[in-house]
């Protein structure tokens, strides 16, 4: 389909605003927030009739979707784990849409054929949109607690199967988000996220209000097995203050119950402790009372371990690049002993225990590093797992000697290891039947944002392509403390194998460096992280590697927030947009299910400190009638419960409204599909095929 034969449907615009702190803001298109509005329903046809065609029609697609079909469905091993006297591990054949779950009392036989089939989400649905999103293992490994999500909903059903037998329980819990079930040590009852206030939508109901709705006041839950879910015990809430919610952990010895506590996203927590005792049934009981450990909220902390009455932690507290510490739960007022430092250079990201040691992932320039120490902190190995990778897992237990560690990188898939405690490192068993990648070369580089702060990005391309300017994919998130390191995307390598170039930026925002990094791109300094991209655009440009008519930018979540307003600020620098799953109206975010959390993050437009920041930048509000923006690929999905699609519907909706130049706004709307979650590997090909295609198309980039 020619590009200037788009005519783009009609869509009803009224007169619907609201006046925020003094300012007059129009929402035309707010009929577009109720999902099952016939209006709603009929502009999700007209959008998915225009884009459908154009997108399959595209000169790269058929190329792109038999790449993406070929990485995607490859056979896959993941990193296996042990409970009592089995091994786990989630693989898949290659074929399957969802991945399954095996489980062997010997590791060497633990693949896919010969571990024993332990779950099988692919007969749960005729689509294959229902998936397994968590699984808990009892510690003595005879139970497992799952999490079934559907059509991609954060909404979670818990079920539970007999590892010995197969055969599946008759507990079944709804109404579940956000944690997977905690065993308790009675190995008969769990703790869980529970909203029981919520009526959860089935997996084929037409109305999706329980997909758009403000989420209400949430509880951790106890569970015990064969008991009415209307019985569990409700363990930790906070009625007056919804926006807190706490993760719990149980020591591997019983005794403790540990509760990390924060409100929303916000990354600083507050921690708890309580007794487990055991009732003259053998039943796990918490006691009420609570002992603090953190009463204040002001750094971030996660729990690493215990042993006896000595709590773990990895702290922020007085150390921005993190700390391992050891406190004393008898006397949790007294200094805490440090362990373990970082430095501005050597991130300590992560800690787990072993027997008789502690496990450290250390970030080096966003690449992880790991090292095997004793209890004092003195390293006893550092195993060698590559350069630039990162780490997809780490499971290991502070009563076992075996460590397991999953990597990946720019250039290659997921690689397994088995590391014992004294540093052998054995390579667990590849799957057959991968797809060969080219040869990569990724280049670490540096541009100035315009205050001047030196921004990181990554520069991979194929080995063997020749000096540029090329097209050009450039990616970014900077947001929530969440780092984007060296890792493998099925899209990414999809692009690379053509010919372009792949940039991910660190920015500002993002949990790379730091806790001064985070808090340099958030709140009242998110512009710096827009400003960020920019920087990394214009040196791309300036030092030949792409040309701005050779350059796309994509994002998802939080990213697709950054390439909405990258586009409304920056519309010139940019040759194609990939904005997916976004935060578009930054003024309403809050008001839908649970966008109320990310107050902490991005402030809240209901604050008048906070207003005139959002307004600012919000994509949907800085869009302006005739204005050229660069061709745009907007997606979304009909289910998507974490970023409501209202916010891409209107933004799509707008920005066709008011684009000025030749390049086509479509929009990519699929339906029973979520934020991502559990998304079926064919889908998810098609998905990453359109996405390359439109932007190869707009780039320049020939994929033969």
């Amino acid at each position: 389909m020619p590009d200037h034969a788009l005519t783009y449907p009609h869509t009803d615009r009224d007169d619907t605003s609201d006046v925020l702190h003094g300012i007059t803001v129009a929402d035309p298109y707010r009929y577009l927030e109720d999902p099952d509005a016939p209006r709603t329903v009929a502009f999700v046809d007209a959008q998915n009739a225009l884009s459908r065609p154009y997108l399959a029609t595209l000169p790269a697609q058929a190329a792109f979707a038999s790449h993406m079909t070929n990485l995607l469905t490859a056979p896959r091993f993941g990193v296996p784990w042990r409970r009592g006297d089995h091994y786990f591990m989630i693989a898949n054949p290659g074929h399957l849409d969802q991945d399954q779950v095996f489980a062997s009392t010997s590791l060497d036989e633990l693949s896919v054929g010969n571990g024993h089939l332990l779950i099988d989400p692919n007969t749960w649905s005729a689509d294959g949109t229902a998936a397994l999103t968590g699984l808990q293992v009892s510690d003595d490994g005879t139970l497992a607690g799952y999490t079934r999500s559907d059509a991609g909903s954060d909404w979670k059903t818990i079920a539970l199967v007999d590892v010995i037998s197969g055969t599946e329980r008759p507990d079944r819990l709804d109404g579940a988000k956000w944690l997977d079930p905690i065993w308790m040590p009675d190995g008969a009852s769990f703790l869980y996220w529970h909203y029981p206030e919520v009526s959860v939508p089935s997996d084929d109901a037409t109305d999706s209000g329980a997909y758009t709705d403000e989420t209400g006041v949430g509880q951790l839950a106890l569970h015990r097995l064969g008991q009415p879910q209307a019985d569990d015990e409700v363990i930790w809430s906070r009625p007056e203050a919804k926006e807190w919610m706490v993760g719990p952990w149980v020591s591997d010895d019983g005794r403790w119950l540990v509760l990390t506590a924060s409100p929303g996203t916000d990354s600083r927590t507050t921690i708890t402790v309580r007794r487990i005792e055991t009732d003259a049934d053998g039943r796990s009981r918490v006691r009420p009372d609570e002992t603090p450990v953190v009463a204040e909220l002001a750094d971030a902390h996660s729990v690493v371990g215990a042993d006896g009455d000595v709590l773990y932690l990895r702290t922020e507290r007085h150390a921005p690049a993190g700390r391992l510490v050891a406190v004393d739960l008898e006397h949790p007022d007294a200094p805490w002993r440090t362990i373990l430092s970082g430095t501005p250079d050597r991130i300590l990201s992560d800690v787990a225990m072993a027997r008789d040691t502690f496990v450290t992932v250390w970030s080096v320039d966003t690449a992880s590093r790991l090292e095997i120490t004793d209890r004092r902190g003195v390293v006893v190995a550092a195993p060698e797992l590559g350069d630039l990778v990162s780490f997809t897992a780490l499971r290991s237990r502070a009563s076992d000697t075996e460590i397991f560690v999953g990597t990946t990188g720019f250039d290659h898939r997921a690689r397994n290891y088995r590391i014992t405690t004294d540093g052998v490192v054995t390579e667990l068993p590849r799957p057959a039947g991968a797809v060969v990648l080219p040869e990569v070369t990724a280049e670490r580089r540096t541009a100035p944002s315009s205050d001047g702060t030196p921004v990181p990005m990554s520069v991979v391309r194929r080995a063997d392509l020749p000096p540029g300017p090329h097209p050009t994919l450039l990616y970014g998130y900077g947001g929530f403390d969440i780092a984007v390191p060296p890792s493998f995307s099925a899209l990414f390598a999809g692009w690379i194998a053509a010919g372009g170039v792949l940039v991910v930026a660190n920015l500002r925002g993002g949990g790379e460096f730091g806790t001064a990094w985070h808090e340099a791109g958030m709140r009242q300094h998110k512009q710096r992280v827009f400003d960020d991209l920019y920087g990394c655009a214009e040196a791309l440009i300036a030092d030949g590697t792409t040309s701005a008519a050779q350059l796309a930018v994509h994002g998802r979540s939080n990213g697709g927030l950054l390439v909405g307003a990258a586009i409304t600020q920056r519309p010139e620098l940019f040759a194609a947009a990939l904005p997916t799953v976004g935060v578009m109206d930054m003024l309403r975010f809050h008001r839908f299910t649970i966008g109320w959390a990310w107050t902490s993050e991005y402030g809240s437009p209901d604050r008048a400190e906070d207003f005139p920041v959002l307004h600012a930048y919000s994509p949907l509000h800085a869009l302006r009638e005739g204005v050229r923006y660069p061709p745009t690929l907007i997606s979304t999905g009909d289910h998507d419960d974490r970023v409501v699609p209202a916010h891409s519907l209107k933004f799509g909706a707008q920005m066709q409204f008011c684009q000025a130049g030749p390049g086509p706004v479509l929009m990519r709307i699929d339906t029973r599909a979520g934020h991502g979650v559990g998304k079926p590997a064919r889908a998810l090909a098609q998905e990453y095929a359109d996405q390359l295609a439109f932007a190869a198309r707009w780039t320049g980039l020939r994929s033969d």
